[in-house]
């Protein structure tokens, strides 16, 4: 057992470089890239937007956003140059309380006014579910709200004293996983939201919880970085107990590392109240807690340090959705390089030479923005209809490689019951914004866990916990990058009927990509 967490530890997927480099907000670099015009700090605007909202509000914002009137002074530029911007995705069993957490923090941050609020408390009353009012604030359609269970992506976003935050909250239902997993991919760091509630934090726990999962696959999808919210602290089960407290992290610790998380450097465990918003805009009142003198959850987001991306780098943007609004317009995170009104870009991999006719980020239109961002933009030369969730707006100096077929290090996790991992194996291969049904076309190699050399013997077939070097093949042509040049674009999992089996790295490309 031992050696399979010291491989997933060398495998999770060498983070080394997720730990190092410290942000410094007024790193010049930063400066040049940042957006130049001054977020809009409308509160009343609906912030809890999914990608469907968008379309249907994106007409109305882009038009009210380039009015000749939004001319901002030098110093307002310069003010908000200063702030980093932080993807935050709030992963965890299916009701630990993510939409809530999500929510709280929008009312405390002021994104969301008390009206609002007056009018979900009674929605959900008639409902008879009184305790879920701070989730609708996140879960924004019908079916999430009535089942209580979140399906798509939320996204939001709110700011401190230094950053500027988008929430993702990921769903935590099985189900929805491969939801998730896109969530997760667009992630710097993670909130991982687990219930104290008497038998909840072991459902979520044991074998099968999505707990378990949700922190691999993070682990996987390049989310460095991990505050461990211990919710529901206020529960009757519960009432703030050191003892509950300290028993979940307890049991905790020991799964983070072997999922290879550094639990001194990256993670950060604090108990909270997304219901009642306890410890996180304000520390908590020693008479609640008498025991905590850690941070609030505010305090604690602001504290993280994430890795400084390149923004001179070659332009990559993985495309998460697209939908025609006077013009192209695609979706995404941009995972290096930096994008300005005007450019010439291709999309990968039909090799379309595309032009930028606006940037969007937060639904304010910018001359430029840099790595990590979440943007719309604007294209001309393409019709959506040619563009697919996992194309690449890429640059055409140096293109992102296009491949049926690559060469992969994966770690097996666990296999279904009866299932042999060898050549012909299929499963779903889940890369950045790409969902594809791949092959395991041969096993080159298994490495040993011990000396992370590769063994002499052929290799045949292998099981769980082993690492082993494989060709995969995919039925339609993706983009990706080798896992050495590109972390983000070069790590996946495997998954086959809705479990998730192996994760991997590529390690190397066909030497001409067609």
């Amino acid at each position: 057992m031992v050696d399979i967490e010291e491989e997933i530890r060398s495998l999770q997927l060498d983070s080394a470089e997720d730990n190092t480099g410290v942000i410094n907000p007024e790193d010049a670099k930063l400066e040049e890239v940042e957006k130049l015009d001054r977020m809009e700090e409308d509160s009343k605007d609906d912030v809890s937007l999914n990608s469907k909202d968008v379309q249907a509000e994106s007409k109305v914002k882009d038009k009210a956003v380039s009015a000749p009137g939004d001319v901002e002074t030098p110093d307002e530029m310069e003010e908000d140059n200063k702030k980093r911007h932080l993807n935050v995705v709030f992963i965890g069993h299916v009701d630990a309380g993510k939409s809530t957490t999500g929510g709280q923090i929008l009312f405390l941050s002021g994104q969301v006014d008390d009206r609002t609020i007056q009018k979900y408390e009674k929605e959900a009353k008639d409902k008879s579910r009184e305790s879920w009012y701070m989730a609708y604030i996140m879960d924004t359609n019908e079916e999430e709200r009535v089942k209580g269970k979140t399906v798509e992506v939320g996204r939001a976003h709110f700011e401190t004293e230094t950053t500027r935050f988008t929430i993702l909250d990921a769903p935590g239902h099985k189900s929805y996983v491969p939801n998730m997993i896109s969530g997760a991919s667009q992630a710097d760091i993670g909130v991982l939201v687990i219930s104290a509630r008497k038998g909840e934090f072991e459902t979520g726990y044991e074998r099968g919880g999505q707990t378990r999962e949700h922190v691999q696959l993070a682990k996987t999808l390049g989310v460095s970085k991990l505050l461990v919210v211990v919710n529901k602290m206020d529960d009757p089960t519960v009432n703030w107990s050191k003892e509950r407290y300290d028993e979940i992290e307890s049991k905790m610790i020991p799964f983070l590392k072997s999922s290879g998380y550094n639990v001194k450097k990256d993670v950060l465990f604090l108990p909270i109240s997304g219901l009642l918003g306890t410890n996180m805009k304000t520390r908590i009142d020693k008479s609640v807690c008498s025991w905590w003198n850690g941070p609030c959850l505010f305090e604690a987001l602001d504290a993280v340090e994430v890795p400084l991306r390149d923004p001179k780098g070659p332009f990559r943007m993985p495309i998460i959705d697209k939908f025609k609004d006077m013009g192209t317009v695609v979706m995404g995170k941009v995972e290096s390089g930096s994008i300005t009104e005007g450019d010439s870009l291709l999309v990968m991999p039909n090799k379309t030479q595309v032009k930028v006719v606006a940037v969007y980020c937060d639904e304010t239109k910018v001359r430029c923005a840099g790595p990590g961002e979440n943007l719309r933009v604007r294209l001309s030369g393409i019709d959506d209809e040619d563009i697919l969730a996992g194309f690449v707006l890429s640059s055409i100096a140096k293109p992102i490689a296009s491949v049926t077929e690559f060469v992969a290090q994966l770690q097996i996790l666990e296999l279904l019951d009866n299932a042999i991992f060898t050549a012909g194996y299929k499963a779903v291969l889940h890369i950045h914004s790409v969902v594809e049904e791949c092959e395991i076309v041969e096993l080159l190699q298994q490495i040993d866990p011990k000396t992370k050399k590769p063994m002499k013997k052929k290799v045949l077939f292998v099981k769980n916990g082993a690492v082993v070097v494989s060709r995969v093949q995919v039925n339609n042509m993706i983009c990706i990058e080798k896992f050495a040049d590109f972390p983000q674009l070069g790590r996946f999992t495997l998954r086959t009927e809705g479990k998730t089996v192996a994760v991997g790295k590529v390690t190397g490309l066909p030497s001409v990509s067609s």
